[in-house]
């Protein structure tokens, strides 16, 4: 039997984010006699996703960095541990490891692959500059999206290396109402039976804009009585958070039951999933929701549009105005079956075009013609 080829993943942390995610649900779809795979990270308080990889197969490896500055003063060290595991390929997520690896890997001799999660216009300045100085120095970029593709284009002149679109996938077999998720959230939460559940699932962080997520959610409430809402979660804006449900007297109405490891019993509570966000890639906890059948309610933020469409598998507002979701989900709110509908439809959408299997097909397909 042929041995399989090693391959590296960089990563700057293994937080549950839509691209670490990805990570132990890929490695549970990839072909094991034909690869292997090894996983490097630097945010050691960042690490909810390495129980799940090693439990799947995969090596984790944790090199600390309190920082970007020291992130890139581990490129040694990545060297030395791809000689000695003999890996044969790394593929990088975000543009801080994309860095470190594209040096790492010139200095070893190993062919690079980068996947872009986010458009560029949302990079600070000094990520922005480093992550198109040294792009050049990689083998092939894959982007989640169209949009985001479009973003390299527009930033990034040079026809090398090659930008290819695989978009994200997920696994529409796990993400199902037909598996039991042996939990009843609604019951745990004292929602009164009835009720039409509003919900969202990310990393507190500006640009997914919860303040307007919770305006939204205020203004919604006041004509809708019977809506509760539900933000699973975490991040550096916390107290911000939920301060801002204290000020809109919202505590009654609004859930926040903090970061979750299993994700999908409130998913499965839910009846909608609602982003407000400024800036998106392709996101991984969207698709998760969709593939659940909650009806999506998004502003056209990144690559949502090429997942949400208008009034036939979900809600779409601008990203200028994402107070125009208020008037579209209460027209909804008053009609239950058109939600279920819509979200029965939105399933539909990610089991036809966004199937994790598809996805790591796409992305064996690059592996292949770069190690074969």
């Amino acid at each position: 039997m042929k041995t399989p080829y090693p391959v590296l993943h960089i990563i700057k942390s293994l937080g549950r984010g839509g691209a670490e995610t990805l990570l132990p649900e890929t490695l549970g779809k990839h072909d094991r006699e034909k690869y292997c795979f090894h996983y490097i990270y630097f945010l050691p308080w960042k690490h909810q996703m390495v129980a799940e990889i090693e439990a799947a197969g995969g090596k984790v490896t944790c090199l600390p960095a309190k920082n970007n500055l020291e992130i890139l003063r581990q490129v040694f060290r990545i060297v030395q541990y791809v000689r000695q595991n003999g890996i044969r390929l790394i593929h990088c997520h975000l543009p801080w490891a994309g860095i470190v690896g594209r040096i790492a890997g010139k200095l070893a001799g190993v062919p690079v692959v980068y996947t872009e999660h986010n458009t560029w216009d949302k990079y600070h300045k000094l990520t922005f500059f480093v992550n198109k100085l040294s792009f050049s120095a990689q083998t092939k970029v894959i982007a989640v999206s169209d949009d985001v593709a479009q973003s390299i284009k527009t930033h990034y002149s040079k026809k090398r290396p090659q930008v290819q679109v695989i978009k994200n996938g997920i696994n529409t077999e796990k993400y199902s109402h037909d598996v039991p998720v042996h939990r009843d959230i609604r019951r745990e939460l004292n929602i009164p039976p009835g009720s039409i559940v509003i919900g969202t699932a990310c990393v507190f962080r500006h640009q997914k804009r919860l303040d307007t997520w919770l305006e939204i959610a205020k203004a919604v409430h006041d004509r809708c009585p019977y809506t509760r809402f539900i933000v699973a979660g975490d991040g550096l804006l916390r107290d911000v958070v939920h301060q801002k449900a204290r000020d809109l007297q919202l505590l009654d109405v609004v859930h926040f039951p903090g970061l979750q490891a299993e994700i999908r019993p409130y998913l499965d509570a839910m009846d909608v999933f609602m982003m407000s966000s400024a800036f998106e890639g392709l996101p991984i906890g969207l698709l998760e929701a969709m593939s659940m059948g909650c009806m999506p309610a998004c502003t056209d933020a990144g690559g949502i549009p090429e997942l949400v469409e208008k009034d036939r598998n979900g809600i779409l507002v601008p990203v200028e105005q994402p107070m125009e979701m208020v008037d579209r989900l209460v027209a909804y709110l008053q009609q239950p079956a058109k939600i279920k509908r819509l979200g029965a439809a939105a399933r539909q959408t990610v089991v036809r075009y966004f199937s994790l299997q598809k996805m790591v097909t796409e992305l064996e397909n690059v592996y292949d013609n770069l190690l074969t």
